[in-house]
């Protein structure tokens, strides 16, 4: 018999949490989330999503042992604000019995049926800041932080349960050695010429901070127009201000301004942490922190984790200046391997940012939806 019951108390939501890790330990790709961080996410009074979203953390039981989990969840400004009456499901992870699946899908649902909506869809976080999808190709590769790691038979219990492909992403590297720099490095001296253009570098983190409120409106403005974008808040930028900008290197954020100093593009590019969240297995404490930090510094493989550009400035050749200092960094460090993080199959236009660095698609991940 299988036993759904919503994980409430700190206990259970220490449980929540370490169900992946148990499922997943003798998994060679699966890259353990910092468990302390995994709870203060799913934390109502830490993380400032809850502000504008909901959400409930169900564990399945089958023999009083956990068998699945699943978050139901249903983002307020999506409703609302974007008019998409959908209910989200995300940090799905089940043994392979269907009807495991089944039972948490049935949580999601009746969340949906409760407040009318007519869609659910997942895998997706609380904003598109989070984890999506769920792979359906690529099991045999590492995964990375900001992504989540899925079993083949995921895939095949969503679509024997009446799912159906809502969206496809692709995620894709290239390696750093081979690349001819020439016609970036030319093109970088025209435009910046021709628009007045300048690239602001960081040595120092804090030098950083003052920018990142424009860093996320110009994001808010890159992405407005896909179909599944929702904005990010003021309240949200000082979270992930916080969580993120101190894991990155100051020398892998670039902003491109203008004249005026108007921010026109930008991109953030993390140091490859896979290897250093295998070692540290959940926990910061006692050398977790060290692997981390280690990475940081010498990781031969980094993560293009963010990329925007202003509409107007779009087809304008912007991106030749931050290629141009990617460029820089990445040869002064000895990088080796660029990693893109999962892109919508349909933004051509992110795709043909890249159409000259011989990348190979190495996983396909996708969400589902069906009509409640």
């Amino acid at each position: 018999m299988i036993v759904i019951k919503e994980a409430k108390t700190k206990k259970e939501m220490k449980d929540y949490v370490m169900f992946s890790f148990e499922l997943y330990k003798n998994n060679p790709y699966w890259i353990p989330p910092i468990i302390a961080e995994e709870l203060e996410t799913f934390d109502k009074d830490k993380n400032p999503a809850f502000q504008s979203a909901e959400a409930h953390f169900y564990l399945a039981y089958k023999d009083n042992k956990i068998v699945g989990k699943l978050a139901a969840i249903i983002n307020w400004d999506e409703v609302k604000i974007l008019g998409k009456s959908k209910v989200r499901f995300g940090w799905f992870d089940v043994i392979d019995d269907i009807e495991v699946t089944k039972a948490l899908l049935e949580k999601v649902y009746e969340l949906g049926n409760k407040h009318n909506l007519e869609t659910a869809e997942g895998p997706i976080g609380f904003s598109n800041l989070d984890k999506v999808g769920v792979l359906v190709e690529g099991f045999d590769q590492m995964g990375n932080m900001v992504t989540w790691y899925s079993l083949p038979y995921y895939k095949d219990h969503f679509e024997k349960l009446g799912l159906t492909k809502e969206k496809e992403y692709i995620e894709s590297d290239f390696s750093f050695h081979g690349i001819n720099p020439e016609p970036f490095q030319k093109a970088s001296v025209l435009i910046k010429k021709r628009y007045e253009l300048r690239c602001l570098n960081f040595t120092k983190t804090k030098d950083i901070m003052p920018y990142v409120d424009k860093m996320f409106d110009l994001f808010n403005e890159t992405y407005a127009k896909l179909q599944s974008f929702v904005a990010i808040n003021d309240i949200q930028k000082e979270y992930f201000k916080k969580k993120y900008i101190s894991f990155i290197n100051p020398e892998f954020i670039k902003f491109i301004v203008d004249k005026e100093d108007k921010m026109v593009a930008f991109a953030i590019v993390m140091p490859g942490f896979s290897e250093a969240l295998k070692k540290a297995n959940g926990k910061l404490f006692p050398f977790g922190f060290y692997h981390l930090l280690k990475a940081k510094k010498h990781s031969k493989e980094v993560v293009f984790y963010l990329i925007g550009v202003l509409p107007e400035y779009q087809s304008k050749g912007v991106t030749a200046i931050i290629f141009d200092e990617y460029y820089k960094v990445c040869q002064a460090k000895g990088i080796e391997t660029c990693v893109r993080t999962p892109e919508l199959e349909e933004n051509h236009a992110i795709h043909n940012l890249w159409k000259h660095f011989n990348s190979r698609i190495t996983k396909r991940r996708r969400t589902y939806s069906i009509k409640l």
